[in-house]
């Protein structure tokens, strides 16, 4: 046969052979609450409480509510790859403790103090501790919260690598023109990743008439996306561009928004591109959408398995290089990311070093704390806490090639820093001592 003839021919075979496994796949797939995942996570809760109420839900209602996020609002699947296995570690982790206020607490205690549903513990890439409560399993998708935003910056430091932004001195009126003349105009991508905008947002979850409220209202009805945008573009201007630190979920909106627009397409698709398949995650995620398809939220809605929330931990922790030695990070991000914003506010007898970075928190055993043990010391200097409300951690301190991943309902949203995340950080340096090689 005529070689000019047979190409064609092989590629309609070929595209046909595509299209075929696509469908076939697609078929394969299940209906899990309006989103067609592989398998339904597990447990797969019947009654779902109310969105609308998601910030005053009880304990109850945070359990199911927070593991069955993927369908409570629209999402965007992320899917997976081959797996990365995750072996068991040769040493761990039996016994840890702390104390606090003078008290002394055991690991058990802290399980139960911090109302956690989930813990994972990997050493050296090795799993040293796991534990699933509440009716938890490992095939659970659990929302991530804020823990979202860290997952953002990394995806920043990736667009960055691949040139699709060219730095964090770009502004984000370059990506966003529509943004000029508004709060947001001479403000920095580098200023937005680190909360120092300027730009005035209320973050109070207490408060149902705070600009978070008014987001998560906005979240739970049709036209989500305008809506936020809405509030986004008629914020004012508070402090000068990089002078104070002021941690924004709507900043980190905008922040998605921008990347979004930067990589062409929407944070789900990007993160299964760079990181959810070529690192070797083992169950799909779902990503909150505004709009299915065009656009996920850059602040929150990250939903995966416990074992899939350790991965990207790793992932961290070996500095975004790939099994294949490909760096996907540029040089440095890491350590830049941990190099705690100066800025008004981020400073404090607690972290004098200070607080926040490329939306990772420092979390370190706060200096000024008293009758507390292990003390403050370095064995979680400069390890990046991703962080979100009602106690979602992934805890990165790639000094001792640790990473601990934490699902929990505390009481409140954002307890004061003496509380639950102190006692967190006490647990975590108890840990890090514990199974230091």
């Amino acid at each position: 046969m005529n070689q000019h003839l047979l190409k064609p021919l092989l590629i309609a075979a070929t595209l046909s052979t595509i299209a075929f496994t696509t469908s076939t796949f697609a078929a394969d797939l299940i209906d899990c609450g309006g989103v067609k995942l592989e398998s339904c996570p597990q447990p797969f809760d019947k009654k779902l409480p109310d969105t609308h109420k998601m910030l005053s839900w009880n304990q109850a209602d945070r359990v199911v509510g927070f593991r069955n996020d993927y369908r409570n609002y629209a999402g965007d699947v992320f899917r997976h790859g081959k797996a990365a296995p995750l072996p068991k570690a040769s040493k761990t982790l039996t016994s840890a403790s702390y104390t606090f206020n003078g008290n002394n607490y055991s690991l058990p205690d802290y399980l139960k103090r911090e109302n956690v549903s989930g813990m994972l513990v990997l050493k050296n890439g090795q799993i040293a501790y796991k534990y699933l409560a509440a009716g938890n399993t490992d095939k659970t998708l659990w929302t991530s919260r804020s823990v979202g935003k860290s997952v953002v910056s990394t995806l920043v430091g990736i667009a960055i690598k691949q040139g699709k932004i060219h730095s964090l001195n770009d502004l984000v009126t370059d990506y966003e023109p529509d943004l000029k003349g508004s709060a947001w105009d001479g403000v920095t991508l580098k200023q937005l990743i680190q909360h120092t905008s300027g730009v005035a947002w209320n973050e109070d979850y207490a408060n149902p008439n705070s600009d978070f409220a008014h987001l998560t209202q906005c979240e739970a009805r049709a036209g989500t996306y305008d809506c936020v945008r809405d509030i986004i573009k008629h914020l004012h201007r508070a402090h000068p561009a990089g002078t104070t630190w002021s941690y924004s979920s709507g900043g980190a909106w905008l922040l998605g928004d921008v990347l979004e627009k930067a990589t062409g397409m929407p944070l789900a698709t990007y993160l299964e591109k760079t990181i959810w398949q070529p690192y070797g995650m083992a169950s799909d995620g779902v990503w909150h959408a505004y709009e299915k398809g065009q656009h996920d939220v850059g602040a929150h809605g990250f939903n995966a398995t416990l074992e899939d929330w350790g991965r990207f931990g790793l992932f961290i922790m070996n500095n975004g290089r790939l099994a294949n030695g490909e760096q996907t990070l540029p040089d440095h991000w890491l350590d830049d990311a941990a190099n705690w914003t100066q800025a008004k506010n981020s400073v404090s007898a607690a972290h004098p070093e200070g607080t926040y970075g490329y939306q990772w928190w420092n979390n370190a055993v706060a200096a000024n704390a008293q009758h507390v043990s292990p003390v403050a010391d370095k064995s979680l200097k400069n390890s990046l806490w991703a962080l979100g409300i009602y106690g979602q951690v992934i805890m990165v301190n790639r000094a001792e090639n640790l990473v601990i991943v934490q699902w929990s309902t505390w009481p409140q949203a954002e307890p004061k820093m003496n509380a639950q995340p102190l006692e967190a950080a006490l647990m975590y340096s108890a840990i890090a001592q514990q199974l230091a090689d």
